[in-house]
């Protein structure tokens, strides 16, 4: 791992253990075992840095979602693949999620890195469009259906990490939130 890479591991760990507020640059080199010259010859500030982990983790969902989408699919099977994937990526990278729960709507996000991310989800973008054209997807903005599916998937992966919930049923979770967009 290239110093860098190190800087952005230990900015992502003492991200998540603290806040985004409550983390100073500081902290980051102590955890990085770097000085803040370092830090701050890769990164121009705090903003920088937190918009650069953010990018790092739209990317590699991107890569992973890439392999979700096949157009010969129904569109309900693709729908359900979609989602068990996305809930698998933040549940195996649970700093990820941490950061990004973190971020809901935070304007320390870019627009450019708020471009990367919602390049991440050009094929799920294109199974609502299809979805809508085919008559099984409800004709609502994407934009609106985008953030009923991502707030869905925020609650379950919240839920999921309750202590002592022992009912984690991603299929009953898919099917509810199918049967709320299909027309």
């Amino acid at each position: 791992m290239n110093k860098k890479e190190t800087i952005l591991k230990a900015a992502l760990e003492l991200l998540v253990e603290n806040g985004i507020h409550a983390t100073p640059m500081s902290a980051i080199a102590k955890k990085a075992n770097t000085g803040m010259g370092t830090i701050y010859n890769y990164f121009e500030n705090k903003e920088a840095l937190i918009n650069a982990i953010y990018v790092a983790i739209k990317e590699e969902e991107k890569q992973v979602l890439d392999t979700v989408f096949n157009k010969d699919l129904p569109v309900k099977i693709q729908f359900e693949m979609y989602y068990s994937i996305v809930v698998d990526f933040f549940t195996k990278s649970r700093l990820y999620f941490g950061f990004m729960d973190q971020l809901q709507a935070s304007p320390i996000i870019t627009a450019e890195s708020k471009n990367v991310g919602y390049n991440a989800i050009e094929g799920a973008i294109s199974l609502l469009l299809k979805g809508k054209k085919e008559h099984i997807i409800k004709n609502i903005e994407n934009d609106e259906l985008l953030q009923f599916i991502g707030g869905s998937i925020l609650s379950y992966l919240r839920w999921i990490n309750l202590p002592n919930n022992n009912n984690k049923s991603l299929k009953n979770q898919i099917n509810l939130v199918w049967d709320a967009i299909k027309e």
